[in-house]
């Protein structure tokens, strides 16, 4: 992968974009975010963390669009990333955003396929495809609304304005606010503890929200019940009730 730096740290995995200046998404760096999120499904990761520096990700390379239309071509540009965006939304592990500088577009798109947000104090996030003459591709005008709200949603994807970082937390699109120095080193810090705990519970946490949510109810509470059946079959359930009786911190190993 040349375009992203992979580690591992413990049972973190960090995933950093880096295409300078500002992490502009074309199919090279896209294609290498994808294989970065197949590493971190490796059963010993897990927690991720993606980022990037000094910008998350300022939306798509525009020179893109533009070699497509004089190519004649009316393929769809986002289809690598909403491939991307899905691997890393269906990791069955907690995974953090820790946002710097722009989030825009494709950059808030991949952000809003992470569970948790974490915001500098000085970014700014948002869908600005309207003032293209487009709409998000790769899922703004559904992960968005699943996470603002229907309304929101229309008027950030309609104008295309940029979002500061507490206007973000107000309206539940970042989950916290740090200050700019901060921002990794406390999604670090909190995938540390995700790491820690019983992860085959909190993936099944994760799907059961994210598969039952705008599901009937019937259809939601049955998704939820596998998962339960899930935790409920993991060795980490055994070690967390006998550490709740005998009054005990459960030491987790994430199976």
């Amino acid at each position: 992968m040349e375009l992203v730096n992979y580690s591992v740290d413990g049972a973190v995995a960090t995933i950093t974009l880096n295409r300078p200046p500002v992490n502009a998404l074309n199919n090279a760096l896209i294609a290498d975010i994808h294989a970065a999120v197949d590493l971190a499904s490796d059963p010993s990761v897990r927690a991720v963390v993606i980022t990037g520096q000094p910008h998350f990700a300022a939306g798509a390379d525009i020179t893109g669009f533009q070699k497509t239309f004089e190519a004649g071509g009316t393929e769809r540009q986002a289809s690598g990333l909403v491939e991307a965006g899905l691997a890393l939304e269906r990791l069955e592990k907690p995974t953090i955003a820790a946002i710097n500088g722009y989030a825009l577009g494709g950059g808030l798109e991949l952000a809003l396929t992470a569970d948790f947000r974490y915001v500098g104090e000085s970014a700014k996030v948002g869908q600005p495809e309207i003032k293209l003459g487009l709409i998000p591709g790769a899922g703004g005008t559904q992960r968005l609304a699943r996470v603002v709200g229907p309304q929101r949603c229309k008027e950030l994807c309609m104008s295309g304005r940029h979002v500061g970082a507490e206007e973000a937390l107000a309206i539940g699109l970042a989950d916290k606010v740090c200050p700019d120095d901060q921002v990794l080193s406390t999604a670090l810090e909190d995938a540390a503890a995700f790491a820690s705990g019983p992860t085959v519970a909190l993936a099944a946490v994760k799907q059961a929200v994210n598969s039952g949510f705008g599901a009937p109810l019937e259809e939601a509470l049955a998704i939820e019940a596998v998962g339960f059946a899930t935790s409920f079959a993991s060795n980490d359930a055994r070690i967390g009730v006998a550490a709740f009786i005998n009054k005990e911190t459960p030491e987790f190993t994430g199976r």
